[in-house]
């Protein structure tokens, strides 16, 4: 089965598929036994469950099936991060909330089932938003639309733009996912901008679209794809936001980017999560770093509806809690036809 099959099951049902694993996390339950946190993805998407202390552990990488009594006495059992497994399960419930329970844990032949099959990927075509980041890249014109293509296509730095995700979980956590969340986060500000220029507020147009083109430029050093989804060291222990206003200045001074141009376009860098608990050293300062900001926090927010009531059954308004937006969704029924 794949995930999106999984999530359509109704509680007690069971099921088998092949993924490879984002992340695991070693616990102890109330007795003191260990148990496993687990994500993990195919490409239709993301489930997180539980191995708990009574699953079976295989090793099927050989010509026979090899029992594992002790799964942390085996190194390749404590890193599987990125690994392809075949996993039996069972849906459950816990606290009003669906949960998923492996009871089968069978680590396989790598080479047979190989890791990168599994990674979840944009369902949006990578020609189309190539097309799109492209026409919005025009739209900037003159310094701002050179500089932009200095970065992304003189530089070489598309091909990992074009791949990375913008995160390893909460939102767009798959092959294209920055490229996806950029355009969108890009999109939205265009549209803000232009909306609050026809009411006289001096808005500049390029700074507004080219800081939103590049305010997840650090999320290319903080995320690594293959063979699966997982943070680097340097997305742990400094984020995305330093190592992108990092790498602009860089490419700044390189080019030679006017200095006006670059502060205005560097503050939405930095400014660009909205407030210091979530990461950002300053505030929104500038009508096009509040655009950009309100635009990113939006696109978060509804990937996190879609993704919440896009896995709920049918009949069902109310979504489980999201933890990342501190809320539950609501998918209100039609009414009258609207």
């Amino acid at each position: 089965m794949t995930t999106g099959e999984i999530r359509s099951l109704e509680r007690d049902g069971k099921f088998t598929l092949f993924s490879v694993v984002s992340r695991t996390s070693l616990r102890k339950d109330k007795n003191g036994k260990n148990y496993w946190d687990i994500a993990i993805m195919d490409r239709e998407g993301t489930l997180e469950g539980k191995i708990w202390s009574n699953a079976q552990w295989w090793d099927y990488r050989g010509e026979k099936p090899v029992l594992v009594a002790d799964p942390l006495e085996l190194e390749v059992f404590r890193d599987l991060e990125g690994k392809t497994l075949a996993l039996l399960g069972q849906v459950t419930e816990f606290r009003g909330q669906t949960q998923y329970n492996f009871n089968g844990v069978y680590l396989v032949n790598q080479q047979k089932y190989p890791p990168h099959e599994y990674v979840q990927r944009s369902p949006i075509p990578e020609a189309r938003l190539e097309e799109e980041f492209r026409d919005l890249l025009s739209e900037c014109r003159g310094p701002v639309e050179d500089f932009l293509t200095f970065v992304f296509f003189d530089k070489g730095l598309w091909e990992v733009f074009r791949s990375c995700p913008a995160a390893v979980s909460h939102h767009h956590a798959y092959v294209g996912g920055l490229l996806e969340h950029t355009i969108a986060v890009a999109r939205t500000a265009r549209s803000l901008a232009l909306t609050y220029r026809e009411t006289g507020m001096d808005v500049n147009l390029p700074i507004a679209i080219g800081g939103a083109l590049l305010h997840d430029l650090g999320k290319m050093e903080s995320y690594e794809i293959p063979p699966g989804l997982k943070m680097t060291v340097k997305g742990t222990v400094i984020d995305h936001i330093v190592l992108g206003y990092t790498t602009f200045s860089a490419l700044a001074r390189e080019f030679g980017l006017d200095e006006g141009l670059a502060l205005a376009i560097g503050h939405i860098l930095v400014s660009h999560h909205g407030c210091r608990e979530y990461g950002s050293p300053v505030l929104p300062a500038t009508p096009e770093a509040m655009i950009v900001s309100a635009a990113d926090e939006l696109d978060f927010r509804l990937f996190c509806w879609k993704n919440s009531t896009d896995q709920m059954e049918e009949g069902r308004e109310i979504s489980d809690y999201n933890p990342s937006t501190q809320r539950r969704f609501w998918r209100r029924e039609e009414t009258n036809g609207l």
